[in-house]
């Protein structure tokens, strides 16, 4: 099996109506439910929208610094993920596939790396 995360950047939602975004919710859940019931479960979860409130650690000049906002300023950043963990690619593009359907904006995809002393 091969972990995947699945994400998107906050500015891929989009504009949409309180309304239409309630909406979504059940449908999101959904696939998430399909995902544990078929054992390929990890995590999922969406992040706070405020970048203001996020913080970052850096240790880079041999001593550790925290700040406060994202480590560097940029116009997207990262609205929330899922990982999963699948026997191959074809299964991490189906469940990339629902979730974007249930959400409703795009999804990128990718491997993770293996862990040292596993295949």
């Amino acid at each position: 099996m091969t972990e995947y995360l699945i994400y998107f950047n906050q500015q891929w939602v989009g504009d949409h109506t309180e309304e239409w975004f309630r909406g979504r919710g059940p449908l999101a859940m959904a696939v998430v439910n399909e995902m544990k019931a078929a054992g390929v479960y990890v995590f999922a979860g969406g992040l706070e929208e405020e970048i203001e409130e996020a913080f970052s650690a850096d240790a880079t000049s041999g001593t550790l610094m925290f700040t406060d906002g994202p480590f560097v300023e940029s116009k997207e950043f990262l609205g929330g993920l899922t990982v999963v963990d699948v026997a191959d690619e074809d299964a991490a593009r189906m469940w990339a596939g629902k979730v974007a359907e249930a959400c409703g904006w795009p999804q990128e995809v990718r491997r993770f790396k293996p862990r040292p002393g596993t295949k």
